[in-house]
């Protein structure tokens, strides 16, 4: 079934009045879930079955393919490509058609023509650093997933009330690492969580066995120093370390709650 959008507006000329027109009522939106839902379901269940989502910066487009084919090759399922990479949108293209069952996103979006931007790219999922609202409505009635940024409770509840299927704690080792997650999960055990920032490949099952449903990783699988070497064979080993970190702390953390 179709996704309807309804907008409602009323138009008015006047002329020698001093008075400015009343501001237009808001916009209605009535959306059909039946297909959009099971698309945003699919991304949420890779992530969560995944551990690690892999954040790509880099300084041009041909190095971020090549750190992406990298990381992809050791086995990372969950690719998010930094909005100042260069050429961020055609890297994202490319790597859609050569890997079209990877899970695949924008990170760092901070406006709608961004987000539509990636979304024709093919992004699986966006993520901001904060909440977005205009991002997080038009969200409600699409096919992928936002991942707000939230910091502290307030923002976390505000995010899950505006419709967040997930949210990202950033910037956490800041906050108190996984900790802060530990704390937070407490009252909010039933919003799903992403840890980001300063997160170490060694401390991925920490995070996870403390409440995260994810952790970003960053320059922990993107070594600054191996790619400008160009030593991708690095990318891909600690790509494949990340996953299998990753891998065993879910198997952890789902034993544990069998017990």
């Amino acid at each position: 079934m179709a996704i309807t959008s309804l907008t409602l507006s009323s138009m008015c000329s006047c002329t020698g009045l001093q008075s400015s027109a009343p501001p237009p009522p808001p916009r209605l939106r009535i959306c059909c879930y039946s297909s959009t839902q099971h698309s945003v379901h699919k991304t949420l269940t890779h992530i969560h079955s995944s551990g690690v989502i892999a954040c790509l910066r880099a300084n041009s487009a041909e190095l971020a393919l090549k750190a992406a084919h990298a990381a992809l090759s050791g086995g990372i399922s969950v690719l998010e490509i930094v909005m100042s990479t260069p050429g961020v949108f055609e890297v994202l293209q490319q790597l859609v058609q050569e890997h079209p069952t990877t899970t695949l996103g924008v990170g760092t979006v901070l406006n709608v023509e961004d987000a539509k931007n990636a979304i024709n790219a093919g992004a699986k999922f966006l993520m901001s650093p904060a909440m977005v609202k205009d991002i997080m409505v038009d969200a409600q009635c699409g096919e992928v997933l936002y991942i707000p940024g939230v910091m502290t409770p307030t923002e976390i509840l505000s995010a899950y009330d505006s419709g967040a299927k997930i949210v990202k704690v950033y910037p956490v080792s800041a906050l108190g690492g996984s900790q802060y997650i530990s704390a937070l999960k407490r009252p909010f055990h039933h919003i799903s969580m992403v840890a980001s920032q300063g997160i170490t490949i060694d401390s991925v099952r920490e995070y996870i066995t403390q409440g995260a449903s994810a952790v970003v990783l960053s320059d922990a699988i993107f070594d600054k120093e191996a790619i400008s070497q160009n030593n991708f064979n690095e990318i891909c080993r600690l790509a494949h370390f990340a996953a299998l970190q990753g891998n065993e702390a879910l198997e952890w953390k789902k034993r544990s709650t069998l017990k």
